[in-house]
C-alpha cells in the first residue's frame, strides 16, 4: 500500500504486506521482510554491509527539492481529463502528507527518547516521546546521532533513523509554511483588510484524518459517510456517487483551511485565542524566509547537474552541454519559482502594511 509520490527505484524487490507513507523514496536492493514506513518524504534504503535498514526522514526537503516542486506542477499537466470539476491534489503540502508528518515527527520523537542514553530510561513511551522533544528542541542533537526506531521492519534486526535533527527541524517548518501559506491565500481570495476580519472569518480549526481516493483528498468521516450511504441504498447509483465526489470537491478548499489552522495552532502549542496579530506576523516572516530557502534548494539542486563532472564528462565544452541541456538561467520551472517566490514576498509585505493601518486606524 503506497500514498502519494512513492518511489520505488530501479531493481527494487519488496516484500507483501507493505505500507509506504506519501513521497516514500526506496534505494536499488531486495529488502528481506515485509515493511511499513510511516515517515513521509523518507528514502529507505537496505544497508546489507551492516545488517540493518536505514530510513531518511525528510530527504526530499534536504536534497531533491527540485524534484519534488517540479513534480507537483508536472503531475498537474498530465492530467488530461475532459472534465475537471472533481478537484484533484497535487501539491506534497496537503491535508493527507501534513497528517504524516506529525506522525512522523511523534515516531522522531520517540526514537530519539528511546535510543539516546540521557541517564534513567524512560518509564512509558509516552515519557520516550516527551524526552526526545525536549532533546530535539534544545538543538543539542547533531545529525550524526545514533537513533533507531521499532515497527518498521519485521525483523529483529536494527532500524536506523539518519539525520533526525534536520528531518524533525524541517517538518516542523514546513507544517508552519503550509498553514501560513493557506491563510495568505485566503487573505488574498477575499481581500481581507485586517487582522480582526481574519479572525472572524477563517473556519474552526479541524485537523481530521484525509483518505486519497483516486487523487481526490476527501476526510475518513465524508468517505465512511459515502460507503454507509451506499450500503444502506441511500446513494444506489454511480450518478449519485459522482455528484457526492462534486460535493466533497467543493467543499475542499474551506476544509484544508480548518486543517491548515489547525496544523499550525497544534505544532506551535498553541490556542486559537493566543494567535495574535504579532505572532500571525511574526510567522509570516517566517514563511517568506521558508519560501526563500525553498527556492533557493530547487535552483541548488538542478544546479548540481551543471556541476557534476560525471554529467559534464560527455561534453567537450560547457557551451556543447548548454546546447543540449540548456542554460540554467533559461530553466523554465526555476524561473517559475522565482517569480511566485516574489508574489508572495509581495503578498506578504501588503499584509504587513495593510494589518499595520488597520490597526493603527483602530487605536
Amino acid at each position: 500500500i503506497a500514498d502519494r509520490g512513492f518511489w520505488p527505484g530501479l531493481c527494487v524487490s519488496l516484500k507483501h504486506n507493505s505500507q509506504f507513507a506519501s513521497f516514500t523514496i526506496i534505494a536499488k536492493g531486495d529488502f528481506p521482510a515485509e515493511l511499513n514506513i510511516p515517515i513521509p518524504f523518507s528514502l529507505v534504503s537496505n544497508d546489507v554491509s551492516h545488517n540493518k535498514l536505514i530510513v531518511m526522514p525528510g530527504y526530499w526537503f534536504m536534497y531533491n527539492m527540485y524534484a519534488l516542486a517540479r513534480n507537483a506542477g508536472k503531475y498537474a499537466s498530465r492530467d488530461k481529463r475532459t472534465d475537471k470539476s472533481i478537484f484533484y491534489e497535487y501539491d506534497y503540502l496537503a491535508p493527507d502528507t501534513v497528517n504524516e508528518m506529525f506522525a512522523g515527527l511523534e515516531m522522531m520523537e520517540q526514537a530519539v527518547g528511546s535510543s539516546l542514553p540521557a541517564g534513567k530510561n524512560p518509564s512509558s513511551p509516552a515519557a520516550a516521546r516527551a524526552r526526545g522533544a525536549r532533546l530535539l528542541t534544545q538543538g543539542q542533537l547533531k545529525d550524526d546521532a545514533e537513533v533507531y526506531a521499532e515497527g518498521m521492519e519485521n525483523t529483529d534486526r536494527k532500524v536506523q533513523l539518519v539525520k533526525v535533527p534536520r528531518a524533525w527541524q524541517l517538518f516542523r517548518e514546513f507544517v508552519r509554511y503550509y498553514g501560513i501559506s493557506q491563510i495568505v491565500q485566503f487573505i488574498e481570495d477575499n481581500k481581507i483588510r485586517s487582522f480582526a476580519t481574519l479572525t472572524k472569518t477563517l473556519p474552526a480549526p479541524r485537523r481530521e484524518k484525509w483518505k486519497n481516493i483516486g487523487g481526490q483528498l476527501m476526510t475518513e468521516a465524508a468517505v465512511n459517510s459515502l460507503l454507509k450511504g451506499i450500503s444502506s441504498g441511500k446513494i444506489a447509483s454511480w450518478d449519485e456517487v459522482h455528484a457526492f465526489y462534486r460535493q466533497q470537491s467543493e467543499a475542499y478548499p474551506q476544509q484544508k483551511l480548518a486543517h491548515a489552522l489547525a496544523s499550525l495552532l497544534e505544532v506551535q502549542g498553541i490556542s486559537r485565542s493566543q494567535f495574535t496579530q504579532a505572532r500571525f506576523l511574526e510567522l509570516l516572516e517566517e514563511a517568506v524566509r521558508t519560501r526563500e530557502w525553498m527556492t533557493r534548494t530547487i535552483f541548488e539542486s538542478r544546479a548540481k547537474d551543471y556541476q557534476n563532472p560525471f554529467r559534464k564528462m560527455v561534453y567537450d565544452t560547457d557551451r556543447e552541454m548548454e546546447k543540449v541541456i540548456g542554460k540554467l538561467k533559461d530553466n523554465a520551472f526555476i524561473n517559475q519559482q522565482q517569480q511566485e517566490l516574489a508574489q508572495f514576498r509581495a503578498q506578504a509585505l501588503q499584509i504587513k502594511q495593510v494589518f499595520g493601518k488597520a490597526k493603527a486606524g483602530k487605536r
